[in-house]
């Protein structure tokens, strides 16, 4: 598994031997919590136009909000020169203003939590020996991974402030969402290493189930990024109908831009579409890891967590079509989001459950 390669020789004995290991878990669980809720506020803040009314990237003095009606009006005028406003929000006034800006704040100063919260904490468990040598390495690892999240994302909103454009670029936005992915899953495996460093006793059938459900993990992760460049071009605001896009199967205008790579990122119609393709394989993969493990693995720990990867992938399924059909209000596009986590949670889960004997 990728997020176990930071250091690939760790042992049992360094990852759960020590006894605060339980208690490392659980704050790296929080953490990963955290940057859940972090994901979703940022679902909320692309689809409500939020994220470009913030036009400063101050680390610290960023943790203020606007103190006076003075330092309102600057950051408005701020706001009135790039071309969201001119183009999208025009006239809306200061109070329009003031509602997007919190939701952008709000998420910016989430981030800043998630940060002491993992900086305190790690120093302390540190300072009481509670993380092994062999382990700082991917802690520190972790910490600069988090930084660069930070970095990323105002890479992104800086984007949005191009003339003529009224968002921000779909390619730094899937870079964003990958980051938060990654770190997300690094954070959760490792907590899953320190409260289960052995790997459980499988029978020698558990192989294809576990062969299964990288396919699905695979497939579901594919569909997470393809899923960036819809949000990216907003392109679930078209075709909004199911199964089928403007009454075909592979909407007419599939190849349209030339060369022809550039369909698969830049145009609305293919870029939905292969969305919906990796979905539905996704889809299909999980219910076949669900029926192998059904099969082949005893009733218990392991097979339940295959059981509950399928019933969220499945769940994220039901819920992109119901989004889609009702054209991307934010409310289900934000809990579209969010699911995708439960989605790479449960799979990292399984996957974890699912491991060789070393």
């Amino acid at each position: 598994m990728p997020f176990d390669t930071i250091n690939t020789n760790l042992t049992p004995h360094d990852l759960g031997s020590r006894p605060h290991s339980r208690a490392v878990a659980i704050w790296l669980l929080v953490v990963a919590g955290m940057i859940w809720v972090m994901v979703a506020l940022g679902g909320a803040t692309r689809l409500t136009g939020s994220g470009l009314s913030i036009m400063e990237w101050a680390p610290l003095m960023g943790s203020l909000p606007p103190l006076s009606q003075a330092e309102w009006n600057r950051l408005y005028d701020l706001y009135r020169a790039i071309p969201q406003y001119q183009l999208v929000n025009a006239g809306f006034g200061l109070e329009g203003f003031k509602q997007i800006f919190w939701l952008e704040w709000g998420h910016r100063f989430w981030g800043r939590l998630i940060g002491l919260a993992y900086l305190v904490p790690f120093l302390w468990f540190w300072a009481r020996g509670a993380i092994s040598r062999a382990m700082l390495p991917r802690f520190l690892l972790l910490f600069v991974l988090g930084g660069m999240q930070g970095a990323i994302g105002w890479f992104m909103v800086a984007s949005g402030f191009e003339a003529g454009r009224t968002a921000v670029s779909p390619y730094r936005l899937v870079v964003h969402l990958s980051m938060a992915f990654l770190l997300f899953g690094a954070i959760l495996w490792t907590a899953l290493g320190l409260l289960q460093p052995n790997p459980a006793a499988l029978p020698a059938k558990a192989a294809p189930v576990r062969r299964q459900v990288q396919v699905a993990f695979g497939l579901a992760l594919a569909t997470m990024l393809a899923g960036g460049f819809v949000a990216g071009i907003r392109a679930g605001f078209a075709y909004n109908t199911w199964p089928l896009m403007d009454g075909q199967l592979i909407p007419s205008g599939y190849l349209d831009l030339t060369p022809w790579w550039a369909n698969l990122t830049g145009n609305i119609a293919a870029v939905q579409f292969n969305h919906r393709l990796l979905a539905s394989l996704a889809a299909l993969a999980a219910l076949g890891a669900v029926v192998a493990a059904w099969r082949h693995l005893p009733q218990g720990t392991a097979r339940s967590r295959v059981l509950h990867m399928g019933a969220a992938v499945l769940l994220q399924y039901g819920l992109g079509i119901i989004t889609l059909l009702h054209v991307v209000p934010w409310s289900l596009g934000t809990l579209h989001q969010a699911v995708a986590v439960l989605v790479l949670t449960t799979g990292l889960v399984a996957l974890h459950g699912l491991r060789a004997p070393q």
